[in-house]
């Protein structure tokens, strides 16, 4: 059998050159091109991202014992290979724009079977948002240490993204069927338990999704932890909200 490549594929490789066109058009002196830099810089960032959160989970599949992730191509970042590009890149992305919340994608199946313990299963789990997490604090740091202090269309951007990596993150870990949280307690549970997550998993991360757009209540709750804890990694809240109001700018 020949063996898959393990290279970025070309398609992510243009995800993350249009992220960057986008920041360059964020340092264009014309509101306009301000504007679509930002829309672009998020877009194409959080899409990278999504394909990061999900090369997680696959490397550590594979390291765990899941060597089929990498027949896969889940390895490539290739959101190609996904199982459902619809709803793991489209939907995050559509929902993004409409609400400004970054919905998690579910993207590769694993061979739980395959995998050596449950304390790998665990980690499984956990790799996508702890991707997160990495990037949220990453990018904080970068516009900490070569933007400190300025507040222009870049940073703003650049914060709002990491601020969306670490909702991102909180998100993920809550233990809810259907999200990574659930799946870091799943092999822990019982059979019965087990079952109901499974069952549950289809319906519970849309309700989820729908409190937290339709109750304010719930939703600023939420957003206030986010900001709280974006705030003690060294983010600032409010140019993460003025990106995030460049970004919708038709609100």
């Amino acid at each position: 059998m020949r063996r898959q490549d393990t290279r970025p594929s070309p398609l992510f490789l243009a995800l993350l050159a249009a992220t960057i066109g986008g920041g360059v058009l964020t340092i264009l002196e014309s509101e306009f091109a301000y504007t679509a830099g930002v829309v672009i810089l998020v877009l194409g960032g959080w899409a990278v991202s999504l394909c990061l959160h999900e090369f997680g989970h696959a490397f550590v599949a594979y390291r765990g014992g899941d060597r089929e992730v990498r027949w896969k191509g889940y390895l490539t970042l290739d959101i190609r290979r996904y199982t459902d590009p619809l709803l793991s890149i489209v939907l995050p992305l559509i929902f993004l724009l409409i609400g400004g919340i970054p919905l998690p994608g579910g993207a590769v199946w694993i061979n739980h079977h395959a995998l050596r313990t449950k304390r790998v299963e665990s980690w499984v789990s956990l790799a996508g948002p702890l991707t997160n997490l990495f990037l949220g604090i990453l990018l904080t740091l970068s516009v900490a240490l070569f933007m400190p202090g300025e507040l222009t269309p870049l940073s703003a951007g650049l914060s709002f993204l990491a601020f969306l990596q670490i909702f991102a993150f909180l998100l993920n870990i809550l233990p809810i069927p259907g999200l990574d949280g659930w799946g870091a307690i799943q092999p822990y549970l019982s059979y019965k338990t087990q079952v109901f997550g499974h069952k549950a998993a289809q319906w519970a991360p849309l309700i989820l999704f729908a409190c937290l757009i339709g109750l304010p209540g719930v939703g600023s709750a939420f957003y206030e932890l986010v900001s709280s804890i974006f705030d003690a990694v060294g983010g600032s809240s409010y140019a993460a909200a003025l990106g995030r109001n460049t970004f919708m700018f038709w609100l």
